[in-house]
């Protein structure tokens, strides 16, 4: 239905769909991202340094491309399936393939970490998995501005994706946890152990249904965003795009100055969390000793972290402007952080050490959990900001123009944060140290820092007074 004065929201069916979405895609990441480094090192017997140059290497592809792609999803024309949806099929395919066979490599010899068939076999299937994600998400991301475009509606799909995301994580480190739980020796699981045989029997099946999970996600994401306001948009002309503008589209972003702080903060931020996630079954494995059933106790921190952190925030923003309840939300974290070095405290009782476990993940898990309900309005509303700096007569065509480009530039920017990092722990990790319980401890304790800096450059950033689009032209009313 057209409505010439009305802004777009997603609403019912469509709102829930599209925060569907995050669900599916973020739990088979979660469930990838959190054990992939932990399946080759731990159990497929490839070395931390190969594992992490690979992982990094990957994680460059997809900043880089994160730019092209957007660019080029600003630009392309609207077709008969509309202007960003393809994209999710375009990559579809190839995305499912590489989440699957990840779980079958070649296995690394027990006196040959270094086999250069398994290091070769992850790095193709890393970067391919890493691509068509990229693109996936890229898209996803890309058409919250034209899809939803009231700082209300904004919120509830923020809170809605943020407690879909909750419970992704929390299904998926389950899963991986019940696998952990079920091993007679967890620090000794190589492909040719007992306990490495029963990860390399139940993990290949449970990536296979996780798998299939994100593909039913993204295909209702599909059906659930409406781009059919392109047909009404006379003003909607394709772009030519050549190198030389794509680089310089790619710069915009780059020098707007609010945005690149945001990005700035999200740079720091991606480095704690790849701590984070990289050192989460070493921590509990070789720091705590944990044996069968207490990686339960892992679960159930997230559970309640995660759901209630997640309603403190939202209380939390309701009464405090955007950028301060972020700052405090990642205030949190990294006082919380610093904590963890008391786990460096010889002979430090089994009480205090589970103790100190439940408030450090607890609270740095239900806070970072809890982001998008920051993240994803503000970066909306800067793009917005942006958009009316243009002043272009057509307000609404101009975000479709520049989202692509400022999400992609945001993702580039942040996954170096992520791949830098993960060079640096595998380096680390090398030789004994993937078991030396003061070097996790190290590491795991300095996420605090990278999270202060982050709180430093979205300090930077004043919000200009919400601003709607101007919908002068016809618009379709989401129902």
């Amino acid at each position: 239905m057209v409505t010439p004065n009305s802004l777009r929201e997603l609403k019912g069916k469509r709102l829930f769909g599209y925060a569907l979405g995050n669900f599916g895609i973020s739990m088979l990441n979660i469930f990838s991202g959190s054990f992939v480094f932990q399946f080759y090192v731990y159990t497929i017997n490839l070395d931390p340094v190969l594992a992490s140059v690979g992982l990094s290497f990957n994680v460059f592809i997809s900043a880089f491309f994160s730019i092209i792609f957007g660019v080029i999803m600003d630009n392309k024309k609207p077709g008969k399936f509309g202007k960003r949806r393809p994209f999710l099929l375009y990559a579809l395919p190839f995305w499912i393939i590489s989440s699957i066979i990840i779980w079958f490599p070649p296995f690394a010899p027990e006196n040959n970490s270094l086999f250069l068939p398994t290091a070769i076999y992850f790095w193709i299937v890393t970067a391919t998995r890493a691509l068509t994600g990229t693109l996936i998400f890229n898209t996803y991301l890309s058409m919250l501005p034209e899809q939803s475009q009231t700082l209300t509606n904004r919120h509830k799909v923020a809170s809605l994706r943020a407690f879909f995301m909750i419970i992704a994580s929390v299904i998926s480190l389950f899963l991986l946890l019940f696998v952990q739980s079920l091993l007679p020796d967890p620090q000794n699981a190589k492909h040719y152990d007992p306990s490495g045989q029963i990860i390399l029997n139940i993990i290949p099946v449970m990536g296979f249904i996780l798998t299939c999970v994100g593909l039913i996600a993204v295909v209702v994401v599909f059906f659930s965003v409406d781009e059919s306001f392109y047909l009404y948009n006379s003003n909607s002309k394709k772009e030519k795009v050549s190198l030389r503008g794509t680089f310089k589209k790619m710069a915009e972003p780059a020098r707007d100055y609010k945005y690149r702080n945001l990005v700035y903060s999200g740079f720091f931020m991606n480095i704690g969390g790849s701590i984070f996630g990289f050192l989460l079954f070493p921590f509990q494995t070789f720091l705590l000793e944990f044996q069968q059933a207490e990686f339960l106790i892992y679960v159930i921190i997230s559970l309640a972290g995660k759901l209630g952190w997640y309603f403190v925030w939202r209380f939390v923003i309701k009464k405090s402007p955007l950028v301060k309840s972020y700052s405090l939300a990642l205030t949190f974290s990294a006082i919380v952080s610093f904590t963890d070095f008391l786990f460096l405290l010889s002979n430090l009782p089994y009480i205090l050490k589970i103790l100190l476990f439940v408030v450090s993940f607890g609270t740095i898990l239900g806070t970072n959990y809890s982001i998008p309900l920051f993240g994803i309005p503000l970066g909306a509303s800067l793009i917005h900001e942006a958009a009316v700096k243009k002043n272009s007569s057509d307000l609404d065509e101009t975000i479709s123009n520049i989202s692509g480009s400022y999400y992609g530039f945001s993702t580039f920017i942040s996954s170096l944060g992520a791949g830098f990092f993960q060079i640096i722990i595998g380096l680390i990790l090398t030789g004994a140290n993937q078991r030396d319980p003061m070097i996790i401890t190290l590491l795991f304790g300095s996420q605090g820092f990278f999270y202060l800096i982050a709180i430093f450059f979205l300090r930077k950033i004043t919000l200009d007074k919400p601003v709607e689009i101007d919908a002068s032209s016809p618009q379709i009313e989401m129902v």
